[in-house]
């Protein structure tokens, strides 16, 4: 904490005044509690994501467990009353084939939105380019 209030105090003498030796230094040591700050912020924002999606996910597999064992109840169903129309084996195969066909779809289709999810943390990296465009400054 010391050293944040170190690195943050202002300046008594112009940059332009003092010398390139203690300039250097002050760089050195600003960009080395920049760079923790950054590791820290980058750290915190990516637990906060994980510890987000662990709660979500365990909801959604309550909900999936759940979900599935009446889905079979639905699947029996839609079997014997097919078999009403058609052979029972008939109607079993027409019933698994719709489903697998199903299953195939959502897979895919949650594949391509997990391929598409974004966990980077985006405040760091704003800060980062926030970071360098004021090194890029001081440095001319």
């Amino acid at each position: 904490m010391a050293e944040q209030r170190e690195a943050a105090a202002p300046f008594t003498m112009h940059r332009a005044e003092r010398p390139v030796g203690g300039l250097l230094s002050d760089l050195a040591r600003q960009f080395t509690l920049l760079l923790r700050q950054e590791m820290a912020l980058a750290r915190a924002e990516i637990l906060g994501k994980i510890g987000a999606l662990g709660g979500a996910g365990g909801l959604i597999a309550a909900g999936g467990l759940i979900a599935f064992a009446g889905f079979l109840y639905l699947l029996a169903a839609a079997t014997l009353g097919l078999g009403k129309v058609v052979e029972m084996w008939l109607a079993a195969l027409i019933v698994g084939a719709v489903v697998v066909v199903v299953g195939i779809i959502l897979a895919l289709v949650g594949r391509a939105r997990l391929r598409t999810s974004n966990l980077m943390p985006l405040r760091t990296v704003r800060s980062l380019k926030d970071d360098a465009a004021w090194a890029r400054e001081q440095v001319q």
